[in-house]
């Protein structure tokens, strides 16, 4: 570390501004195009505030400022280098974007004077404008035309990063700007001026309306998916389900409920839908398919709902649609759609439930407590069998997934840990007591592989120093996208468990082809081909070892894997360094729903 210099280059001002803006960390991939900014943190910034992320490909870059963003709440800055590195990131920003996830990616370009570029390498790299790349999956896009203008454009892509609904952002910067010397006249503006708008409050007409409809509603049901994230939000659905003696399905585009409160129904979808007469969806990203049983291979969407049932959707997702990609999924029916934030809806929807209640009469209130305590045994029931199905399932081998979620939860129970990534199906859920927000941060949201092991690096290191453990249950297909992540984490001591679930191939795949195969009559066995990640196997151990990363497996037996988890635990939290463990699991034939990653 340098002692800092006195500012005198456009990259210089750049610099400034993160620090202004509270910028704690860059992830890059060195590239010749910003190497102004790279030399800027390092020299002129002292690589503190923000600090250097060293990362081997940009998708991983930007995964983990995906993934960083979603634990700590605030963006963080990846850098992209020039048409390949932004081509490179390309499914990353796509990620942040389908996730609703706020990224700021930055890149240089040039020199846009063509009478200073270097024969062949600064043209091929060079594009009119860069930002078509991403532009229909960014919120807004810009390349500031003068060292003048890149105060601006940092400003406002920084709002509109945190604006809700947030999403990625892109800025392009003439490597001739960042090189060039300040001109005397350049000061950094007032920060106190740039702050994003206030929050979008939903009617409050529309919302007693609302209030109405639950508290006469005879089976209420409450459906979450990524308010999650927004301050507050879990402990106001737990107050308003409570009053309302409602059951709430989590969605897990986050941790939006307790898995453990008597209240979380989650699983018992179609039942409880099938019954209801007042729906409360709130920030559900796919409505259409929460409401429909779906049959994949034939196309068949079957209603859940009752014709008589009330749809009221709360969200912003209708200010974030584009035409490029159908990411906005079906259109659903809904009777009530709300625009606003869906954490202010419910502060304001709990005191007018609460006001329409105490007007009830005794015969009402007793059937809200009945209702509940109904729920109180449905769910205990679940939770008993989910239970009972792991505990059958113990001697397994492979490991089964239930398995390796409940021996897990045992060596994680008195532990305070953060699931960064993915789900074993749902079962954590199931097993594990998740009960403070933040404790689960979703899934990719695009769908794209290779999100998780940089955004899990991305999530721990915004736990880093806090001695909480951050745990990815990594499927071995993503983590094949971009396994040089761990020498990221290496590199910064990340302190960081993945638990590879190693199924050996592509099992989201394999199943489609066997569906397929099955229903022309064809030969089910072939479904291997193209989909397996095996012959041969794929030494997850040698791999993570020859990237820093203190590894261990393949666990094929029930009983090792106990002690193999309990050895990597300690060496995340005691040695505050990166640790793997590969599982060896079983492929079940039909494994999957909602929770379940692509790659298997």
């Amino acid at each position: 570390m340098t002692t800092r210099v006195p500012s005198r280059f456009g990259s210089d001002l750049i610099v400034d501004l993160f620090k202004a803006l509270g910028v704690e960390y860059v992830a890059l991939n060195p590239g010749s195009t910003f190497r102004g900014i790279h030399d800027s943190i390092v020299n002129y910034g002292g690589n503190s505030h923000p600090e250097v992320i060293e990362c081997n490909h940009e998708e991983i870059a930007v995964a983990i400022a995906h993934g960083y963003a979603k634990a700590s709440g605030k963006p963080m800055v990846a850098m992209a280098h020039n048409v390949v590195g932004l081509l490179h990131s390309s499914m990353a920003i796509f990620n942040a974007w389908c996730d609703r996830v706020p990224v700021v990616v930055m890149g240089g370009t040039g020199p846009m004077d063509t009478t200073k570029r270097r024969p062949w390498i600064d043209w091929i790299h060079t594009a009119l404008v860069q930002g078509n790349v991403v532009r229909e999956f960014v919120k807004w896009d810009d390349q500031p035309a003068s060292i003048e203008a890149i105060a601006d454009s940092i400003l406002r892509a920084w709002r509109i990063a945190i604006t809700e609904p947030q999403g990625p952002v892109y800025i392009c910067f003439d490597v001739e700007h960042q090189e060039a010397e300040l001109p005397s006249s350049i000061k950094l503006p007032d920060m106190s001026g740039y702050t994003p708008p206030t929050t979008l409050y939903p009617d409050p007409g529309k919302l007693e309306e609302v209030a109405r409809w639950l508290v006469g509603a005879n089976s209420p049901v409450i459906i979450a998916d990524r308010m999650g994230r927004k301050a507050g939000a879990v402990e106001a659905l737990v107050k308003l389900a409570e009053t309302l003696a409602a059951p709430v399905i989590d969605k897990s585009g986050c941790l939006n409920f307790p898995s453990n409160h008597p209240l979380d129904l989650t699983g018992a979808d179609v039942e409880l839908l099938g019954n209801a007469d007042v729906i409360l969806a709130l920030d559900v990203d796919d409505l259409f398919g929460s409401l429909h049983r779906v049959e994949i291979q034939g196309r068949k969407f079957t209603p859940v709902l009752s014709k008589q049932a009330k749809v009221v959707h709360i969200s912003l997702k209708e200010q974030f649609i584009r035409g490029w990609a159908t990411d906005f999924q079906q259109l659903p029916k809904v009777d009530l759609p709300i625009a606003g934030d869906s954490v202010a809806a419910l502060r304001q929807l709990l005191p007018l439930c609460q006001q329409l209640l105490q007007k009830q009469t005794s015969g009402k209130r007793k059937k809200f407590i009945d209702r509940q305590a109904t729920l109180k045994n449905k769910h205990e029931e679940m939770r008993k069998a989910w239970r009972q199905q792991a505990e059958a399932a113990r001697n397994n081998s492979p490991i089964s997934v239930p398995c390796l979620a409940a021996v897990l939860g045992d060596v994680i129970k008195d532990k305070e840990w953060v699931l960064v990534n993915g789900s074993l199906g749902g079962w954590p859920r199931r097993l594990w007591n998740w009960e403070k927000p933040g404790q689960f941060l979703g899934d990719a949201g695009g769908g794209g592989l290779g999100y998780g092991p940089g955004a899990s690096v991305g999530a721990a290191l915004a736990y880093r120093g806090s001695g909480v453990l951050c745990i990815d249950l990594q499927p071995d297909g993503d983590f094949m996208f971009c396994p040089q992540a761990l020498w990221t984490a290496a590199h910064h001591q990340i302190p960081l468990l993945f638990v590879l679930d190693n199924n050996r191939t592509y099992l989201n795949s394999e199943n489609h082809q066997a569906s397929i195969a099955r229903q022309r009559g064809r030969q089910i066995e072939n479904r291997l081909i193209g989909t397996e990640i095996d012959k041969p196997a794929v030494d997850f151990k040698g791999l993570a070892r020859s990237l820093g990363i203190h590894a261990d497996g393949p666990i094929e037996k029930p009983g090792d894997l106990s002690a193999a988890l309990k050895k990597a635990v300690r060496v995340v939290l005691e040695e505050k360094r990166p640790a793997l463990v590969d599982v060896h699991t079983e492929k079940p034939v039909g494994r999957g729903g909602p929770l379940q990653s692509y790659s298997g």
